[in-house]
C-alpha cells in the first residue's frame, strides 16, 4: 500500500483530488477522515497541512506527496522531486505599497519584509547583497504593511487581486511555483512499483490535456498538402471513403492550434470536420 500526503483543503486539494479521479482511483466516500483508502488501487490518502507534507514524506510517514513548489523549496527536506504536475501555478513575489517609488532590489535595504517563506527570502537577499529584516507571519501576510508590521511583503501571488485589495504592487518575482509530486528516497520495490503505475496513469491524463481528436473528409489530391498543415503528433490515419477521390483523415492536435489551421484545411478542401475531446492518451 502506497501512502500519499495531500493538502487537506484549498485549491491544491481540489486539483489533486480531480487528478486522482482522472487516473481512475476511487476513494472511500463518506465522512472526511485523516487517512482515506482507495477502493480499486493500492493507495491511501493522508490529509495534511501543505507545509507539513515535505517533512512527512522525508520522515516516511507518507511515501509520496503532492505539494506546492513553494513549500518544497522552503522546507528543503530530503525528498525526491519525482514529477512536475503543471497545476496550481502561482509565483512568489516581493510587493510594496503602491504609492512607493521602486527602482531596483536595493530599495529593500534596511526595510522590514513580512513573509511565510523566510528561507527562500533569506537566500534571495543574501544572493543580492540586500540587508533587510525578515518578519515571519503564518497567515494574512498581505495586511502587514497596512498595520505597520512591515514595509513590504514576500508571498504567493496568483491573480494579484489580493495585492490590489491591500494597495500593494508586485515588484520582484523570485520564483514560479506549481504542484509537485515528491517521494521518499527509500521506497521499497513494492511501493516503487505502485508509484510507477500511478505515474503511468498521471502521464496518460497529462498527455491528453488540451488535445483534440480531429476527423475530416479530405480530397485525395490534396492529402499531402493537408498533412503538411497539420501539427499532429505522428503520421495521421488515412482511410478511403465510399465516395471516390475522398479519404477520411484522423489526427491528434493541440486545441490551441486548431483555430490557427482550420482556415487552411478548408481552403485545401477538407470538410465534415469533427473535433472530439480526449480523456487519456498513452504513447
Amino acid at each position: 500500500m502506497l501512502r500519499i500526503a495531500i493538502q487537506a483543503k484549498g485549491r491544491l486539494y481540489e486539483e489533486t483530488m480531480a487528478l486522482l479521479t482522472e487516473t481512475g482511483i476511487k476513494l472511500e466516500s463518506g465522512k472526511r477522515l485523516l487517512l482515506l483508502p482507495a477502493r480499486n488501487f493500492p493507495l491511501e490518502v493522508l490529509f495534511l497541512r501543505d507545509d507539513d507534507i515535505p517533512q512527512s514524506v522525508a520522515d516516511g510517514v507518507a511515501d509520496i506527496g503532492i505539494v506546492g513548489e513553494n513549500e518544497y523549496a522552503e522546507k528543503k527536506k530530503n525528498v525526491i522531486l519525482t514529477k512536475r504536475l503543471g497545476f496550481s501555478k502561482c509565483r512568489l513575489s516581493l510587493a510594496i505599497p503602491k504609492e512607493q517609488d521602486y527602482t531596483d532590489i536595493s530599495w529593500f535595504n534596511g526595510k522590514v519584509i513580512a513573509t511565510s517563506y523566510p528561507i527562500i527570502l533569506e537566500d534571495f537577499l543574501k544572493e543580492n547583497n540586500v540587508k533587510a529584516d525578515i518578519h515571519v507571519i503564518t497567515g494574512s501576510v498581505e495586511i502587514a504593511p497596512n498595520i505597520g508590521l512591515s514595509d513590504a511583503i514576500f508571498d504567493i501571488v496568483s491573480s494579484g487581486s489580493t495585492l490590489v485589495t491591500n494597495h500593494l504592487k508586485e515588484v520582484e518575482v523570485l520564483m514560479k511555483s506549481e504542484a509537485l509530486l515528491i517521494s521518499n528516497p527509500k521506497l521499497s520495490d513494492e511501493k516503487q512499483a505502485v508509484l510507477n503505475e500511478l505515474l503511468f496513469r498521471i502521464e496518460a491524463v497529462q498527455m491528453a490535456e488540451d488535445k483534440k481528436y480531429v476527423l475530416m473528409n479530405v480530397p485525395v489530391d490534396n492529402i499531402d498538402k493537408i498533412i503538411e498543415v497539420l501539427p499532429g503528433m505522428k503520421s495521421p490515419t488515412i482511410m478511403p471513403l465510399a465516395k471516390e477521390g475522398w479519404n477520411s483523415l484522423h489526427v491528434v492536435i493541440d486545441e490551441k492550434r486548431f483555430w490557427d489551421i482550420i482556415g487552411k484545411l478548408k481552403a485545401l478542401g477538407a470538410e465534415g470536420i469533427l473535433v472530439l475531446p480526449i480523456e487519456k492518451m498513452i504513447l
